[in-house]
């Protein structure tokens, strides 16, 4: 895995800013140890910085050139069928240099021109400048796992793999109203937008063509999404080629040239890829992480089980509430936009302790967007079918408000989620997925910033967001929402941006853009009822995995705020990031609103506070580095 940046120069005073480069290729080199290069013309100046997985020789450094010279590369991903591509190429009398994916992309893309980009599977954002005709031409994979920034200016147009080299390469830093208020209802703030006015990111399945100092925003991918026309299979039949698929797809990306192993939480995701990768590979390394402090939290005799299992190598990292304090500021410089998923913590941790032993690692993220995983999935498919249950939750609902609510225990948890649910039945489908999709709602957004958001920007970017969800009923609306939300600009952001920040190369079979078409051309049925989630997955998988892995709750990568903000945080929330004279002072955020967050944290039902205080910290942090 790869950062990339460039400058595509449309005045002469934007190729003054080629002199940056060097310092924004400085910046990506986490993502890419290994060496760091930079390439310039009177039009173009690329930057690359490499993190070798695959042909580890000189001869696969980029910037890379094509023969002639003509064309230019600069690439970060992975296209695994680059060897069955590659014997077609050189049958056409294309000759190679390296045994690299990077060149057979380049002169996939000299051969066909965007059309490609339909030829890859994999992930990727790369950009290939030509010299002759002077177009650029910038890509990103379908699902998004790989991510890529972009600035248009008067000057120049910019882009990079992460937001600190943008701001390296000297765009204009103007925080966006709308995007603050967005992340403050999400915890992050929804793609394409940033926290910036006019820098984008590029859409999973699009690429950017710069011709004349003109770009074009073009999509070459989308799921084939229509729940209202699919053909019925058989269940059985089903399952088994779903099977095939992810069993194609696991071997698919153990493809590499360095040590590779898997991450292993003991749920049914990634224990479904190390099932199949342990297959191919003898004493596959795993990794997991538990809270020694937090039981209600820890996972790890799950995954034990699949380790024994499948007689993997398993390495078990067990953290303390001080381990997630020491990890804090590490993650929060690594940050370069407001994001505040907290689980991104563990996986930072997660991926430090897994680069120790490999450099390249499989992962189950994916899977519960995909198939119907979240709590939140099997609700919507209660509320969708309505009954006489339903009307019991809403009628308790005045009940919910009298008891504490709380991530932190078993029993405060359903109640907080009962009341989430029962205030959700009473919305319509579209306004019920924002409820469940944000965690702050939009009057606690509004109240919670001094300055005013553009009420129709704000409107046009949730039409965005919920435009596919239609009144007819369909749980498949919300996977394709999710797909298009939560999955790129949540999950994927996090894992790519804390593997990185380790120098870790994390690829997801989940996201096989193969296996992606044929989740979405079941039916919602095969997925999602009232009484189970990921329903083809868990059967397809029932009689090879642990039967207990079917027995438990599930929690997913939570991170235990909320003692940590009661103890060792608490002076740093008090004294520094909340502190209530710097509030006033940055005249952002509302004094009295953040003075009740706090208190509302130590009380008996903190609800969803610690998140909120957590997104605050985050921006808090970010503003101090960045825009002070």
């Amino acid at each position: 895995m790869c950062g990339i940046a460039g400058i595509y120069a449309i005045t002469p005073e934007g190729a003054n800013q080629f002199r940056l480069m060097e310092n924004a290729v400085g910046l990506l080199s986490k993502r890419g140890p290994n060496c760091q290069q930079i390439f310039s013309n009177k039009r173009i100046c690329m930057g690359h910085a490499r993190l070798s997985v695959i042909d580890l020789s000189e001869n696969a450094n980029q910037p890379m050139h094509d023969a002639t010279g003509r064309y230019t590369i600069v690439y970060n991903g992975e296209v695994f069928n680059f060897k069955q591509l590659r014997e077609k190429l050189i049958n056409k009398g294309y000759k190679f240099k390296s045994s690299s994916d990077a060149e057979v992309v380049l002169y996939q893309y000299i051969n066909d021109g965007p059309k490609c980009l339909d030829k890859f599977v994999g992930f990727f954002a790369f950009a290939i400048y030509d010299k002759i005709d002077d177009v650029l031409f910038v890509a990103r994979d379908r699902m998004g796992q790989k991510p890529l920034l972009y600035y248009l200016g008067h000057d120049s147009i910019v882009f990079a793999s992460e937001m600190k080299a943008l701001m390296a390469l000297g765009i204009p830093r103007k925080l966006d109203m709308t995007s603050l208020f967005a992340y403050l209802q999400f915890n992050y703030i929804p793609s394409p937008n940033s926290i910036f006015e006019n820098v984008s990111k590029l859409n999973p399945g699009h690429y950017l063509i710069v011709r004349n100092g003109q770009a074009k925003e073009v999509r070459y991918y989308s799921i084939p999404y229509n729940y209202s026309n699919l053909e019925v299979m058989d269940y059985n039949h089903a399952q088994q080629l779903l099977r095939e698929l992810i069993e194609q797809s696991v071997t698919d990306r153990l493809v590499s040239d360095v040590p590779l192993g898997a991450f292993l939480s003991g749920g049914i995701d990634s224990s479904v890829i190390v099932a199949e990768a342990s297959k191919h590979v003898d004493n596959l390394n795993t990794f997991s992480i538990g809270y020694a402090d937090e039981p209600f939290f820890d996972e790890t005799r799950y995954a034990q089980l699949v380790a024994d299992k499948f007689r993997t190598n398993h390495h078990v990292f067990k953290l303390t509430n001080n381990d997630l304090y020491e990890s804090l500021h590490n993650v929060l410089d690594y940050l370069d936009e407001p994001f505040a998923d907290s689980s991104a913590i563990a996986v930072n941790i997660l991926s430090r302790e897994t680069r120790k032993h490999v450099t390249v690692a499989l992962s189950g993220d994916g899977a519960d967007e995909v198939f119907g995983g979240y709590n939140k999935h099997q609700a919507h498919y209660r509320a969708l079918k309505g009954g006489f249950a339903n009307a019991l939750v809403r009628m308790a609902s005045p009940l919910y408000g009298m008891l504490p609510q709380s991530r932190n225990t078993k029993i405060s948890n359903k109640i907080r989620q009962l009341s989430r649910f029962a205030k959700g039945l009473s919305l319509t489908e579209q306004e019920r997925y924002m409820a469940w999709a944000t965690l702050m709602d939009e009057d606690s957004a509004y109240k919670m910033l001094n300055s005013k958001v553009l009420t129709q920007e704000n409107n046009r970017r949730k039409f965005n967001i919920i435009s596919c969800i239609r009144d007819d009923k369909q749980i498949g609306d919300i996977l394709y929402a999710d797909m298009q939300l939560v999955l790129v600009s949540d999950m994927l952001f996090k894992v790519d941006m804390m593997s990185m920040a380790e120098s870790l190369e994390v690829r997801s079979p989940f996201l096989d853009h193969r296996l992606v078409n044929f989740a979405f051309s079941l039916p919602c049925n095969y997925l999602v009822n009232s009484r189970r989630r990921k329903m083809i997955l868990q059967d397809a998988y029932r009689e090879q995995l642990p039967l207990e892995l079917y027995n438990r709750p599930k929690h997913g990568f939570e991170v235990p705020l909320l003692n940590w903000f009661r103890g060792e945080f608490k002076s740093a929330i008090e004294n520094d990031y909340l502190n209530d004279d710097f509030i006033r002072e940055q005249n952002i955020f509302n004094p009295e609103m953040v003075k009740q967050l706090k208190m509302q944290l130590q009380s008996k039902s903190p609800g969803d506070s610690q998140a909120h205080i957590w997104a605050l910290v985050v921006f808090q942090h970010w503003w101090k580095k960045y825009m002070l």
